[in-house]
């Protein structure tokens, strides 16, 4: 993140208090690291606490932590933080190997650790400070944390902690029963036609014109039922489904250009497009109709090919290219597949995954395993969503979210 602004750190509950914002929730079970850029706040990283085993020798889970925190090139100190209720109080407590083994490893790899502090439901305290004239057992309480005035400010500029992802039903976009069955009448309708034009070149650059022009749509906005039920039925088509990803993070050019690649196209197939006439091209009131029709679209708003290189799918997918992806579509599309998902079935499996994968590329492991857990509920066994669990469940960070120049700009200030 590069923003003209920043917070001010004034001590140890306003770091506590950027690390409940930082991740959307606040952690329990946690090892929550971050990495300091001299006296700014760098990547935040969180792992589930080890077991007794893995406490008995934290060595291996100290390196996995020190490979995570060494993403961040720039980083030259780190902090650390231990939310649970269990084991600190007492000191040495049962995570003081941990600290030590952390504190070995970090500081052998150039990033010395600051501090250190446990937090608990109630209390928290200073992991590396025994005298009780200034660390009195059991700590602190935990509302100086949520009176801290980085807390106040971050709430102030729109961000909000909400329950930890596997605690909650992640939002989803809330539809009448008479509404559903009337997207899933119309996406019917539109599944046969597209079914149909799977082949066809003009179909696929049609469809990218809808999506770029949805994704340009203000934020918030509820898209007509037959849009979602378009929208939906495209989903169903993997291809289709991958192009779109790519499109918003990279833009059309990539997902052109991967198509073409794939070999997903039949020049025999030279049906016309269908499909609801793009946002930016309605007349003022029009709606986007009732049914299949054709359409001639001119893929407005789509950047134009031009020959220059382009990354492929897996690159993109992966985060390793383009050097920093369009957020601001990438979130667009957050929102649009939020609507997506809320009548189910395989297209709101599609669009829970493409919710995982964002929330992947966000950095946010938490929110993107809930969200693949909630696709493969919908469809067992569909495919993507198994692939991305997996590369989740490894701890396999996307490229963008290992990248300070290429994360996700949650907030708009860097903290120091």
């Amino acid at each position: 993140m590069k923003p003209p602004e920043h917070l001010t750190v004034r001590g140890p509950e306003d770091v506590l208090g950027f690390i409940p914002h930082s991740l959307g929730y606040w952690p329990a079970g946690s090892l929550v690291a971050m990495t300091l850029h001299g006296n700014r706040l760098g990547a935040t990283l969180r792992l589930d606490l080890p077991g007794p085993a893995t406490l008995a020798d934290p060595r291996d889970y100290a390196r996995t932590v020190r490979d995570y925190l060494a993403a961040d090139q720039n980083a030259d100190g780190a902090l650390l933080a231990i939310f649970t209720n269990d084991g600190w109080t007492e000191p040495p407590g049962t995570y003081r190997g941990l600290l030590d083994a952390l504190e070995c490893r970090l500081d052998a790899a150039g990033m010395p650790v600051r501090d250190a502090w446990y937090v608990g439901d109630t209390y928290w305290r200073d992991a590396n400070c025994t005298d009780a004239s200034c660390c009195p057992v059991p700590g602190r309480s935990v509302q100086t944390i949520r009176d801290s005035m980085l807390n106040a400010e971050m709430v102030f500029r729109g961000s909000s902690v909400g329950p930890a992802p596997e605690n909650a039903a992640l939002p989803a976009a809330t539809i009448s029963g008479d509404e559903r069955a009337a997207i899933l009448r119309s996406e019917a309708a539109w599944t046969a036609q597209l079914d149909r034009r799977r082949g066809s070149r003009e179909q696929f650059t049609s469809l990218l014109a809808l999506w770029c022009s949805v994704l340009a749509r203000e934020a918030g906005q509820l898209l007509p039922a037959n849009d979602l039920a378009f929208l939906r039925a495209s989903l169903g088509v993997p291809a289709w489904r991958d192009a779109v990803l790519v499109m918003a993070a990279a833009g059309t050019p990539a997902a052109l250009a991967g198509a073409e690649a794939f070999g997903i196209f039949d020049d025999g197939c030279s049906m016309a497009p269908v499909g609801p006439v793009p946002f930016g091209q309605r007349a003022a009131g029009e709606t986007a109709g009732t049914g299949a029709e054709p359409v001639n679209q001119d893929a407005a708003g789509m950047e134009a090919v031009d020959g220059q290189d382009v990354p492929g799918y897996g690159e993109v997918l992966l985060g390793l290219e383009p050097e920093i992806p369009a957020w601001h579509r990438l979130n667009s599309l957050d929102g649009v597949l939020q609507q997506l998902s809320a009548c189910g079935g395989l297209p709101g499996a599609a669009a829970l995954t493409g919710r995982g994968w964002i929330a992947w590329c966000r950095g946010r492991g938490s929110y993107a395993a809930a969200y693949l857990g909630q696709a493969l509920e919908e469809e067992p066994g569909y495919r993507l969503a198994e692939l991305m669990l997996e590369l989740v469940r490894r701890g396999t960070l996307c490229g963008w979210a290992a990248r300070k120049e290429a994360a996700w700009p949650r907030f708009e200030p860097d903290a120091a």
